[in-house]
This record gives C-alpha cells, sequence and structure tokens, in this order.
C-alpha cells in the first residue's frame, strides 16, 4: 500500500460516519464523557471549534454525530462536583465519575 494511503482514516464529517446500525451506548457514552474531558483541559476560547476540531481528529468519535455530542454537553449541570454521561443517546448526566475512563 502507497504511505500516501491512509487506510483506517477517514474524513472528517459532523455528521458522523453514519455507521450501519445505531450508535451503541458506550461508545456514545465514551465520545461525550472524552469530549467533555477534553474542554475542561483545553479550556478554549471557543469551545464549538474546539468540539469540532476534536471530533474530526478522534476517530472513535467520528461514529457518534458531532451534534448529538454538543447537545449532550450543553446539557450537563452548571453545579460542581464531577459529572458524566451515561444511558446513551437517551442516558443523561450522572452524578460521579464515569465507570469507563
Amino acid at each position: 500500500m502507497p504511505p500516501t494511503e491512509r487506510p483506517f482514516l477517514t474524513p472528517p464529517n459532523p455528521d458522523g460516519e453514519a455507521p450501519g446500525g445505531a450508535v451503541p451506548a458506550a461508545l456514545f457514552d465514551l465520545a461525550v464523557n472524552r469530549a467533555d474531558a477534553a474542554l475542561r483541559g483545553l479550556r478554549p476560547a471557543d469551545p464549538t471549534q474546539a468540539l469540532a476540531a476534536w471530533h474530526a481528529r478522534t476517530r472513535f468519535a467520528r461514529r457518534v454525530p458531532l451534534a448529538a455530542v454538543a447537545a449532550a454537553l450543553a446539557q450537563k449541570p452548571g453545579e460542581g462536583g464531577e459529572w458524566h454521561w451515561a444511558g446513551g443517546p437517551g442516558g443523561g448526566w450522572v452524578g460521579g465519575k464515569a465507570p469507563f475512563p
């Protein structure tokens, strides 16, 4: 295979990669929780742009639509403490540390 071919990478797509079926709940949870951690660590001036960049370069996250990740992040409680997303696309924020990093 020529070095210019990248067999496992796909171009960034804000709508996700449109997997063959529904996004598994665990994958959705992981995408939201990792995106939340990335934004907390980066503390960007423009979170929307930083989230889009994170989504584009994170292979597993591209299976989850960017709009769904952004919508979940927008629901995060503003009160202090540790929170994680659980329950897949229909889930919500739960107090405490995520069971899976």
